[in-house]
């Protein structure tokens, strides 16, 4: 095995894991657009139910309303954040927890953003709720960089308590 395939084996690695969420996401939100029109909502359980809503804010819809700008302004931003991840992963792709939650992060935005080059909007479908209380729509690639996110933070943590 030569030196230089070594170097690139972790950077495919995490680009595999970015790809693998990237299918996972898609794939169940082409299964919610097939099954769901817009607004449907079946319940699963007390607290869980699969709808199908579209979003063309962030997190939270946050500028949902901000008349369309937003939508390139997204898209812009997950390539800027693609490939800062991607060199941050050439860098230190040998830290596994760290690049972990990178591609996790990574395969996230790419997937929101194909939607939003598909759809102009991110497709939602995962529902959670309580006596009432309705917590904001996601999906899978939320869920990637939710994960990806407490990870990181995860990996600070160990890193600020071992010291230098």
């Amino acid at each position: 095995m030569t030196k230089n395939y070594r170097a690139k084996r972790p950077l495919l690695l995490w680009l595999a894991l970015a790809l693998i969420v990237i299918l996972a996401d898609q794939f169940t939100k082409t299964l919610i657009l097939g099954q769901f029109q817009y607004g449907d909502s079946r319940f699963v359980t007390g607290f869980f139910n699969l709808v199908r809503a579209h979003n063309t804010g962030a997190a939270f819809s946050f500028l949902a309303g901000a008349g369309g700008w937003q939508r390139w302004f997204f898209v812009g931003l997950g390539a800027v954040a693609t490939v800062f991840i991607i060199v941050m992963l050439r860098k230190h792709g040998e830290q596994t927890l760290f690049a972990t939650a990178l591609s996790l992060i990574m395969g996230g935005a790419i997937g929101n953003v194909v939607d939003r080059l598909l759809h102009g909007y991110v497709v939602d479908f995962l529902q959670f709720h309580w006596a009432g209380w309705y917590f904001p729509s996601f999906n899978v690639a939320d869920s990637a960089i939710t994960l990806g996110a407490i990870l990181l933070i995860w990996d600070e943590l160990r890193r600020v308590r071992k010291g230098p």
